[in-house]
């Protein structure tokens, strides 16, 4: 378990090969073993860690991320593949044997009978809306994930049952608890559910934590809060702990125990980030963990003094695009939104494939070009169902 990162792994050599974690995991979110069912809860989270007092580690920075030789290295291939992200996938007409099609935000998940597929696409979401196509963006969600969902074992089991493409993730079937817990560190955010917002319009009960007055944006809070929501049509709604046991949404004894675990999981992922990044908000649902889509970071270092001098934190996220969009239109009202800008899109591949570098402190390798990315996902999909049967 690498908890500092100094520098980046040699590139490995990968083969085809179907990976096999374990097939009688639960899910990440699986909090209490059923007959023939397993209930599972959406979590999503907003932690904050300190700097690591290792002074011995070099800091990163974010002179780092914008004029480093890596980013250098990989802009050409990041403007290559503009024309080519994986959008949309339809894996139920090429692979035998899957049954249906859902199509998620990001995900497109598969129905084969004893297993779901889910495709991590390069489709980029906010606002409940598909905002652009971010090149190699699925890729480095995906493995993300399956890197967290290794060192989380030991917090919670989880539903992977095998990762026969850099783009998939073969999952066991689970029920799923309608509740989505999300845990704060800090006051911040852009959206309309985020605690900055709804703080700043005056709430100072917020899923039933009582927030002082006096606090500003980017502050630390006192403790981390449990912030749950449901969703609704298009959008989440926050819910407190009390709703969500008479709304019959959980019982008291599984929220307490989802609580637990929630809080776990991202303090390890606290930890595991202290020497580089901090983690500040982290939004997902069964498939993924504390991935660059679902996740909030920021340069650890530089947080304090830039807090004191109210400066916002140098984040290395997707809240840039987040806020063009906003700067440019209403994203949650207008029926059309304007084309995300290509210099734009190609920071965000970037910063997408930067922190998953720094997190694994192992190097991305790029995905071959030579087939079609659908093509080899069907291919390997297929062959890995056969082996599964």
């Amino acid at each position: 378990m690498a908890q500092c990162m100094p520098s980046l792994n040699p590139p490995k050599t990968l083969k085809p090969r179907i990976q096999f974690i374990n097939p009688s995991l639960s899910s990440i979110s699986s909090f209490k073993t059923r007959p023939q069912s397993k209930k599972f809860m959406a979590i999503s989270a907003s932690v904050m860690s300190s700097q690591s007092q290792n002074q011995d580690q070099p800091r990163l920075s974010l002179d780092t991320l914008i004029n480093g030789s890596r980013k250098d290295e990989l802009l050409d291939p990041i403007k290559s593949s503009l024309s080519h992200c994986l959008s949309e996938t339809n894996l139920h007409l090429t692979v035998p044997g899957l049954k249906s099609k859902t199509r998620g935000k990001v995900r497109d998940i598969y129905d084969s009978g004893d297993y779901l597929v889910l495709v991590t696409t390069d489709r980029q979401s906010a606002f409940d809306r598909i905002l652009a196509s971010i090149p190699f963006k699925g890729q480095v969600l995906n493995e993300t994930s399956l890197w967290w969902f290794d060192r989380t074992r030991h917090i919670t089991s989880n539903a992977v049952v095998a990762s026969p493409d850099k783009n998939v993730t073969i999952a066991k079937k689970c029920s799923v608890f309608p509740v989505e817990f999300v845990v704060r560190g800090y006051v911040t955010g852009s959206t309309d559910t985020s605690l900055w917002t709804v703080y700043k319009n005056g709430v100072r009960n917020y899923c039933g934590n009582v927030l002082s007055d006096g606090l500003v944006k980017n502050q630390k809070l006192p403790a981390n809060i449990l912030t749950p929501t449901t969703k609704a049509a298009d959008h989440d709604v926050p819910v407190t702990p009390d709703e969500i046991v008479k709304r019959g949404l959980m019982s008291q004894a599984d929220y307490d125990e989802a609580s637990r675990k929630a809080l776990s999981l991202f303090e390890y992922g606290q930890v595991i980030c202290l020497c580089w990044l901090a983690l500040v908000a982290s939004d997902y649902l069964l498939p993924e963990v504390h991935t660059p889509d679902s996740s909030r970071y920021w340069i650890a270092h530089s947080y304090e003094e830039r807090f004191h001098n109210s400066l916002e934190p140098e984040n290395v996220d997707k809240e840039f695009l987040r806020l063009w969009f906003k700067d440019h239109c209403n994203p949650y009202e207008d029926e059309v939104l304007p084309d995300a800008p290509e210099d734009l899109v190609c920071e965000l591949a970037w910063r997408y494939i930067f922190l998953y570098e720094t997190i694994t402190s192992s190097k991305f390798e790029l995905p071959s070009m030579e087939q079609p990315v659908r093509d080899r996902i069907s291919r390997n999909v297929a062959q890995a169902l056969s082996s599964l049967q």
